[in-house]
């Protein structure tokens, strides 16, 4: 027996030759079946591990209702045993409505409930008065029944006939300028209006406390005449030097307006005062 070089040849049609494609087939089964055994496991352990999970949860919803209906439940107080009412008052309201404050024009209309004392000091407080930036300086002042004495002219008469009661005068001055305004108390705002209204003459000039003669016989002095509540005013503004006003003498007409706005207010305030003070009595 010989033997070739390189030990045992197959050839194609060798019957010990083997079925490669067979075999390759073979395994390509296995794999498939291999495969499909996994996703079944998967699918199965999927599947089982939801039911746990859906268990779980209805477990834990049967616990839940338990407790709901066991101790707990049972200390919440039902609604009959709620209480339908509180020991504590409930509020009430007046259906009266509180009465509106006093008018305090209506203390200075008429001498019934105008009762405050009437003093040149409290109408014209102080040394100086201040308006709009401009200081003047409180001279004389008088306070005096003879009405027809502080006067010049008819304004005397006028203040007699409508039952002119007391008059107070005050004088201030700036600058070589000066002003008195006379403050005229009737009974009733009707005489006050109508003694404005009839305004003849003037008030008299008063001199003094540093504050010489102003308004002479024969010069020109501007004059004013107002009345508020049953108070009439009559103010009289000019130079001290004797000279006449003319209507470019804004110096003369400022210090008349700002003497009877000053004016205007003190007896307002005096309104207000016994206003208040009434609205405090009624509410004490």
């Amino acid at each position: 027996m010989s033997f070739g070089h390189g030990g045992p040849s197959w050839g194609p049609g060798d019957a010990q030759t083997p079925d490669w494609a067979a075999m390759a087939d073979a395994s390509a089964a296995r794999n498939r079946r291999k495969k499909w055994l996994l996703i079944g496991g998967g699918v199965l352990a999927t599947a089982a591990v939801g039911a746990i999970v859906a268990t779980a949860v209805i477990s834990t919803d049967e616990n839940n209702r338990s407790a709901g209906s066991g101790k707990h439940a049972s200390e919440l107080p039902a609604p009959s045993d709620l209480p339908n009412e509180t020991a504590e008052p409930e509020p009430s309201f007046s259906s009266v409505a509180p009465p509106p404050p006093p008018n305090p024009k209506d203390y200075i209309s008429s001498g019934k409930k105008d009762r405050a004392p009437i003093t040149a000091d409290a109408f014209f407080p102080g040394k100086k008065l201040t308006m709009g930036g401009r200081v003047y300086v409180k001279g004389a002042t008088q306070q005096t029944k003879n009405c027809a004495a502080t006067t010049k002219g008819a304004l005397g008469s006028i203040l007699v006939n409508n039952g002119c009661q007391q008059v107070i005068r005050a004088t201030y001055s700036k600058d070589g300028v000066a002003a008195t305004i006379g403050i005229a108390v009737f009974e009733t705002e009707e005489r006050a209006k109508k003694a404005a209204r009839q305004s003849s003459g003037s008030i008299a000039t008063l001199s003094g406390a540093g504050v010489p003669s102003f308004c002479p016989a024969g010069s020109v002095c501007r004059r004013t005449a107002n009345s508020y509540g049953r108070y009439a005013y009559f103010a009289i503004s000019g130079f001290t030097n004797g000279k006449s006003v003319t209507t470019a003498d804004k110096n003369a007409y400022a210090i008349g307006d700002d003497l009877t706005n000053f004016t205007f207010r003190q007896i307002h305030h005096r309104g207000e005062l016994q206003a208040s003070a009434a609205a405090t009595a009624a509410t004490g």
